[in-house]
C-alpha cells in the first residue's frame, strides 16, 4: 500500500477505534497499538512496518517526550521530596525484582530477563494523572502518587540510557559507573540551567512573550538536547524529555502578572492538538505494526507472570514505601494501586529492545500485551478501591 493511503488508513482507524474506548474510558494507548496490531502483519498483513512509518514514529517519539515533559510538575516532587523517592525507587525494585525472576523462570536468558525487569519498573504518570483527575482522594495521596509517578520518570530516563548502552555492546562495571556519571551529568547540568533560564532570566521573558519565537524556541531546544544526548552516548529522548521538563519550569517563575503562566498553557494547548492527534498516536501505531510473533511463540502463562509481577511489583513496593513514612494501609496500598498503570515510555523502551535484538518477539508481544492490560486495569481497581473505602468510611 501506497505510504500516503496507509498513513491515512492507520489514523482514520485508530482514531475512530479511540472514540469507541472512550465511551467506555478506555485509554487511547489501547486503541493506537491496537490499530497496529489488526492492520499489521500480525493479523490483516494491509501494512507493514515501513521506513518511512517508522521516521515518523521516531519523531512522534521525540514530541511526545518533550510533551510529557511539558506536562510534568517539576515542583510537585519538592512537596514530598523523600517519600515520592522512596515509593518511586521500591516500585522499581520491586518490578524490577519480580519481572526479572519471571523472565528467567521461562528461561529467556539474563539479557531479556535484565531488560523486561528495568521495562517493568517504570509507571505510566498518563495513567496514575487520569485516575486521579477522576477520583478524589486525599491531599497526601495524590500528591506521594504524582511525586513518585515524576521521580520515576527522572529512574526511567536513567535506565534508558543504561538500556542504550546495553544495546551498543553490553556493559561492564568501569563503563557502567562511567555511563551513569554521564547521565547524572547531563541531567543535572540541564537541570541547574533550567533553574537560571527559565526560572530567573529577566531576558527570557521577551522570548516567552510572543508565542510564535517561544514555540521556535522550544522545538530548537529540543532537537539541541537530542543531539547533545547522543552525542553523549544516551539516547536522543533523553534529550527531548530533559527540553520539555526545563520549560516547565516556567511554573515556578515568580511573575506577579503570571505572564509566563499563560503562555507555557497556551504552547502546551497548540501543541497538544498535533501532537496527540497525530504525532503521538503514530508512534503507538507503529509499536502494533512491530507486533508480529510467531502464534505458536504466544505463552498466555508467560503474560499472566508478567502481569501479576507488574501489578504486584508496584502494589508492594510503592505501598511498603508509603507505609514506611507512616501512612496506614489502606492509603498505601491506595498508592500501590496508582501506580501500577504502565504506558508510553515503557512501550518506548520495549522498541529499542526488539530493534538491538535484546528480547525477541514472544517478549516484546507478552509486555506489550501486559502493558496495555495493566493501562486498562489500573483505573477500574483505582475506582473499586476508593468505592470499598466510601463503603467502609460509611459503615
Amino acid at each position: 500500500m501506497e505510504f500516503l493511503a496507509a498513513l491515512a488508513l492507520l489514523l482514520v482507524t485508530a482514531k475512530s477505534i479511540e472514540w469507541v474506548f472512550k465511551r467506555f474510558e478506555i485509554h487511547p494507548i489501547i486503541a493506537h497499538v491496537l490499530t497496529g496490531i489488526l492492520l499489521g502483519p500480525f493479523v490483516l498483513g494491509l501494512i507493514e512496518p515501513t521506513e518511512d512509518l517508522k521516521v515518523l514514529a521516531e519523531f512522534g517519539l521525540i514530541m511526545m517526550m518533550l510533551y510529557m515533559g511539558l506536562t510534568s510538575n517539576f515542583s510537585a516532587i519538592a512537596q514530598n521530596t523523600k517519600k515520592a523517592v522512596v515509593v518511586a525507587a521500591l516500585g522499581v525494585a520491586f518490578s524490577f525484582l519480580l519481572g526479572f525472576a519471571t523472565v528467567m523462570a521461562f528461561g529467556k536468558g539474563w539479557a531479556a530477563a535484565i531488560f523486561i525487569g528495568v521495562t517493568l519498573g517504570n509507571t505510566a504518570i498518563e495513567v496514575t494523572s487520569g485516575v486521579l483527575v477522576k477520583e478524589r482522594v486525599k491531599r497526601i495521596v495524590s500528591s506521594i502518587l504524582m511525586g513518585a509517578a515524576f521521580a520515576d520518570d527522572i529512574m526511567a530516563v536513567y535506565l534508558i540510557g543504561i538500556i542504550t548502552a546495553m544495546a551498543q555492546g553490553g556493559l561492564n562495571p568501569v563503563s557502567f559507573g562511567i555511563l551513569t556519571v554521564k547521565i547524572f551529568t547531563f541531567i543535572g547540568a540541564t537541570l541547574l540551567a533550567s533553574e537560571y533560564v527559565f526560572k530567573r532570566a529577566k531576558w527570557f521573558y521577551s522570548i516567552v512573550r510572543d508565542l510564535n519565537v517561544f514555540f521556535t524556541f522550544t522545538l530548537i531546544l529540543t532537537f539541541t538536547l537530542a543531539i547533545l544526548a547522543q552525542w553523549a552516548g544516551l539516547n536522543q529522548i533523553i534529550g527531548a524529555y530533559l527540553a520539555g521538563l526545563t520549560i516547565s519550569r516556567l511554573r515556578e517563575r515568580k511573575d506577579p502578572m503570571i505572564v509566563t503562566r499563560v503562555k507555557l498553557n497556551e504552547l502546551i494547548e497548540n501543541l497538544q492538538v498535533v501532537l496527540t492527534e497525530f504525532f503521538i498516536p503514530l508512534f503507538f501505531i507503529y509499536v502494533g505494526l512491530m507486533f508480529n510473533p510467531p502464534v505458536a511463540q504466544i505463552s498466555l502463562a508467560l503474560i499472566v507472570g508478567l502481569y501479576i509481577a507488574a501489578v504486584l511489583g508496584k502494589f508492594l513496593g510503592c505501598g511498603l514505601g508509603a507505609r514506611l513514612f507512616g501512612l496506614d494501609w489502606w492509603d498505601s496500598a491506595l498508592i500501590g494501586i496508582g501506580m501500577g498503570g504502565r504506558g508510553s515510555l515503557e512501550l518506548a523502551i520495549l522498541t529499542f529492545g526488539l530493534s538491538a535484538g535484546i528480547i525477541d518477539q514472544a517478549l516484546f508481544a507478552s509486555v506489550i500485551a501486559v502493558s496495555m492490560l495493566t493501562a486498562l486495569t489500573t483505573p477500574i481497581f483505582f475506582k473499586a478501591y476508593i468505592k470499598m473505602l466510601k463503603s467502609r468510611a460509611k459503615a
